[in-house]
């Protein structure tokens, strides 16, 4: 069993602290600042047990500031949650905490922002392009869209 540094640890719970991390971002800071994969283990091990790191958390706060402050829509989130390698249940809760309705509501507004009255079919299809690339998914665009016809 390795000793691990109280300045270490001290660090990493200030850089848990000052925003929500995932395993991931944790585990290469640990790296980052010299630890051996032992005491990144027992690092680790200790933030979890002192609720310093939770990705059940972290992918609530993800989902719900990338939703309210980006308009990212559901897919770009679940990818991007994917990407830093959470756990399908912990997704699962994340999205949950986008409300339906909120989410309908900012897709409308995106829409009613990047399209005129009467736009052609050209205009939708590179709004719809845009809306898929923020992770919208196409069956809610085109309901949105319908109503600029």
């Amino acid at each position: 069993m390795s000793v691990v540094s109280p300045e270490i640890l001290i660090k990493i719970q200030n850089y848990c602290v000052y925003q929500e991390r995932c395993h991931a971002e944790v585990r290469n800071k640990l790296y980052e600042l010299g630890c051996s994969t032992q005491t990144l283990n027992e690092i680790m091990v200790s933030l979890i047990e002192t609720n310093f790191l939770n990705e059940e958390r972290f992918a609530k706060a993800y989902a719900g500031g990338k939703f309210r402050t980006m308009k990212w829509g559901r897919m770009k989130i679940l990818n991007e949650l994917k990407s830093r390698k959470i756990t399908d249940y912990c997704i699962r809760m994340a999205l949950k905490e986008i409300d339906d309705l909120d989410y309908m509501e900012c897709l409308a507004q995106l829409v009613e922002k990047k399209i005129k009255k009467g736009a052609d079919w050209k205009e939708k299809q590179k709004v719809t392009t845009w809306l898929l690339s923020r992770g919208f998914e196409l069956h809610l665009i085109k309901i949105s869209l319908a109503a600029y016809s």
